[in-house]
């Protein structure tokens, strides 16, 4: 098997390295940055499969790092985790509102980290889930295996938390998805304050679904409901 790529901006040395060394142990190929342009760059070139992202980084923040990453069709499906000493509500919904997968809260634990980059990797490697790989409903058509979409023959990019949160719907169409069992499910995070950051990717998701925008529906004080 091929082994998975893990990009790691971080400006502490010791914590770069750190990460390296676990990384590389539990088999992974690693490269790394210590500022946010230098990752950027790499990250064009090389590709990587997930990003550590560190949030106070020199020259630009991880916040800058990450929309930048999710403008970039080549990376807007990357899975980003960001690192950050600091537990700030406002840091990590705006981290997520910018497209960001997980989030990490220093000093962490290797094990655990090492946990939610499998886990990263396997929702954004598509594992089976009860949805066919292409669904149509009329000129909407989402292709899950590929992560595109078309709305009357147009393509319209997703990003991956977009993607996962598609599919989700489209899989339970015709139940309702509370705000909880998305965050569940799509961002993997339960924290208090975050259920807005569903209703923001709902926006966004409306918007590139066009005339189909209706399809998702709002149950006022539960969640969302795809219907087609």
């Amino acid at each position: 098997m091929e082994q998975r790529r893990i990009m790691v901006v971080e400006d502490h040395a010791q914590t770069r390295e750190l990460l390296q060394y676990n990384l590389t142990a539990a088999g992974y190929d690693v490269r790394t940055a210590s500022a946010g342009e230098q990752g950027l760059d790499t990250m064009t070139r090389w590709r990587p499969d997930l990003v550590l992202l560190d949030l106070m980084l020199p020259e630009i923040d991880g916040l800058e790092v990450c929309r930048r990453l999710k403008q970039l069709p080549s990376l807007r499906a990357v899975p980003v985790i960001m690192l950050t000493a600091r537990g700030d509500e406002v840091d990590r919904v705006v981290g997520l509102e910018l497209g960001a997968e997980d989030y990490v809260v220093k000093p962490f634990s290797p094990r655990e980290l090492l946990l939610r980059i499998k886990n990263a990797l396997r929702r954004a490697g598509g594992e089976a889930s009860g949805v066919e790989d292409v669904w149509r409903f009329e000129g909407l058509v989402v292709n899950f295996a590929a992560h595109e979409m078309e709305v009357d023959g147009e393509k319209r990019q997703l990003t991956a938390t977009e993607h996962r949160l598609l599919k989700e719907l489209v899989q339970a169409r015709g139940r309702v998805l509370s705000r909880d069992r998305l965050l569940d499910t799509v961002w993997n995070t339960d924290f208090e304050g975050a259920s807005r950051t569903v209703d923001t990717h709902m926006r966004r998701l409306r918007a590139k679904l066009d005339r189909y925008a209706d399809c998702i529906e709002t149950v006022r004080g539960v969640g969302y409901r795809f219907r087609a």
